[in-house]
């Protein structure tokens, strides 16, 4: 099955290069490929956007021919069929599609306002809950008791009486049935649906959510009032004494004066208060009723707007607070964590079905007729599970169409098996049928959104550029990589070569310590140290020493001049004092000394690869010019804006 699903994703990465139809001529050719104006241009004004100084037209297209000269030669290495280069790419692909998926947006936008415009009022309600059940008969019984207490409500019992009777919100001891102001997104959305779609004085019909079968009544609906304050707070100490507390607002009293003075709110709250919003000055953002504990609240809610209260205790210490405004925090504000809600609940679900709907509308998808009977009568055994006889005998391997999508067939079968939980228990072949087709959606929705980002490509100049811009753009780190960066570095006979060939180029101003220092954890080990050193060869010296001590030596070769090392300065240049090296206090020089000058490649080895990697880069350009030729259509070129 992944083989099957990773097509329409490996037909994007050609796709991706095909070429454009309609008046978008071809600037270029490389290696038998077309570039095409529009793709040159979006990368040129790109460019000169993030250029300090703007390069000429002329400087960009040398630079440009050579992107893609290395281009041509990644695709000739087969860099993009790699599985690690396609599995990087599909979550570039992803990423970058999701913004130009409109039903997806729109769809969430609708969802956004929706809640934003019900966040601003609050509904006084009651409750009334009974179990969900473990099968659909148990739930439907619930949902007919449930209305047989609705008229009991609308002869006139109270609603009291009933709950304590009747209901199995656990909450019930406490609140009686009367759950006060709620706002949107404190509950599932289908009890906020319900919530803000009864009117006033009504009792809703019975409905269910994931966590039972419910009945709510509307008392009275009013508009919310959040506060937008800051505040200063000095913390008290733990299990604080009455004399400690005493200072603690000795001190708030302090600062109290200076901001009523005229000194900054702000300033003061980042100097003096002891909590993460001090930071921010004080920042606490929009907060509604419930959300602080008292006296805070209460103080928040009845300070005028710009106000800033007196010092008051709470139990985490004692408080100052201004008071930004009252209101509602405007949507741009609330929209990153009405978003975070939206994901985290039934809405995500609904909007990726809407985005699925919208995308089998869009290319005609059309189920498998006679599908669904053919799973559901298979796949039940013993009214309640799965059967995995038949998943193992009928679905695996089978080459019946699921669905068709754009006039061709689309996904088996046999592409099921792998989203079959045989562990799943279904109540009934109801359940079962809505089961497995939402295991086919899922393979649906995979398909139809890559192949809808397939389409994206060809209809989409803004997303064709920047999609193949990130393509290209790992392709030619790659190919660097394997022909200059790792290249140079792996080299070591062409490293030694250059060096030799360009000894007077790599000299030092000043003279470098070069050689080995060990640190010991203490003295007693360095003075064991010092004695065997002079008993062992110094061809095995260092290994020696490793077997020996393990971890209570540590050596550290080195090529540095002074300023460069704390250990270097103090032992080879006899500069400043011995430094603290915290569990390796005593050091010594193993071997090694000061020279004027480099001895070998490896003194300079940094310099030395980086000069070879500008050697392997013009042999490579070289290279590239004659395997890849650029042929520009000048009259295209001319029409660059």
């Amino acid at each position: 099955m992944k083989a099957k699903l990773l097509i329409s994703s490996v037909l994007l990465g050609t796709a991706i290069l095909a070429i454009a139809k309609g008046g978008d001529p071809v600037l270029m050719t490389i290696n038998g490929k077309d570039i095409k104006l529009s793709e040159f241009e979006y990368l040129y004004h790109k460019n000169n956007q993030q250029q300090v100084e703007k390069e000429t037209l002329d400087q960009y297209i040398e630079r440009f021919v050579l992107y893609k000269q290395k281009v041509a030669d990644a695709e000739a290495a087969g860099i993009d069929t790699t599985d690690l280069f396609i599995k990087e790419f599909e979550g570039y692909q992803k990423d970058l599609a999701a913004p130009y998926m409109a039903e997806d947006t729109t769809y969430t936008w609708q969802m956004v306002n929706e809640a934003y415009n019900r966040y601003k009022t609050e509904i006084n309600i009651d409750h009334f809950m009974l179990p969900a059940g473990d099968s659909p008969k148990v739930t439907e019984a619930n949902i007919h008791r449930m209305d047989s207490i609705r008229h009991c409500v609308m002869a006139g019992e109270k609603w009291e009486d009933l709950v304590a009777k009747y209901s199995s919100d656990p909450s019930k001891a406490k609140n009686h049935g009367h759950y006060g102001f709620i706002s949107a997104l404190m509950f599932p959305y289908s009890f906020e649906n319900v919530v803000y779609t009864t009117p006033v004085g009504s009792v809703s019909e019975p409905f269910t959510t994931p966590y039972g079968v419910h009945m709510i009544r509307v008392n009275e609906v009013r508009d919310r009032s959040d506060v937008h304050a800051k505040h200063i707070l000095k913390l008290f100490p733990r299990n604080a004494t009455a004399e400690q507390k005493a200072q603690c607002k000795a001190k708030m009293d302090s600062i109290y004066a200076l901001v009523k003075a005229g000194v900054s709110f702000e300033e003061m709250a980042k100097a003096e208060s002891q909590d993460g919003s001090a930071r921010n000055g004080g920042e606490l953002g929009w907060f509604g009723r419930g959300r602080m504990v008292q006296p805070f609240e209460d103080i928040a809610f009845n300070l005028a707007d710009g106000e800033i209260s007196e010092p008051f205790e709470t139990q985490f210490g004692y408080h100052i607070i201004k008071k930004v405004a009252h209101g509602i925090a405007p949507l741009s504000e609330l929209r990153s964590s009405i978003e975070n809600v939206i994901s985290r609940d039934e809405r995500a679900e609904l909007i990726k079905k809407n985005r699925l709907t919208d995308l089998k509308n869009k290319y005609g998808y059309r189920l498998n007729p006679g599908l669904e009977k053919y799973l559901t009568d298979g796949l039940m055994q013993n009214g309640n599970r799965l059967d995995s006889a038949f998943v193992a005998n009928s679905i695996k391997g089978s080459t019946m169409p699921l669905f068709s999508y754009v006039g061709k067939k689309s996904a088996t079968v046999g592409d099921l098996a792998a989203q079959i939980n045989l562990k799943e228990r279904l109540a009934a072949p109801d359940a079962a049928k809505d089961y497995l087709m939402a295991c086919v959606d899922r393979i649906a929705d995979k398909v139809l959104s890559d192949y809808h980002a397939g389409e994206l490509v060809k209809t989409n100049p803004e997303y064709r550029n920047l999609l193949n811009e990130y393509r290209d753009g790992m392709m030619l780190f790659e190919i660097s990589n394997r022909r200059v960066w790792k290249a140079a570095n792996r080299d070591t006979v062409g490293l030694e070569n250059y060096f030799a060939a360009h000894r007077d180029k790599y000299t030092w101003d000043e003279p470098h310590f070069k050689g080995i220092i060990l640190s010991a954890k203490n003295d007693s080990i360095l003075n064991l140290v010092k004695a065997d050193v002079l008993a062992m060869s110094s061809d095995t010296l260092t290994d020696g020493l490793h077997r020996k001590y393990g971890t209570d030596i540590r050596m550290e070769h080195m090529v540095v001049k002074k300023g460069d090392n704390v250990l270097a300065d103090y032992l080879a240049f006899h500069e400043g004092d011995k430094p603290e090296r915290k569990g390796y206090d005593a050091f010594m020089i193993l071997e090694g000394g000061i020279i004027d000058q480099p001895q070998e490649m490896s003194d300079v080895r940094g310099a030395v690869t980086s000069d070879y990697q500008d050697v392997l880069e013009q042999r490579w350009k070289e290279e590239l010019s004659r395997k890849y030729p650029a042929k520009i259509n000048k009259k295209v070129l001319k029409q660059v804006k």
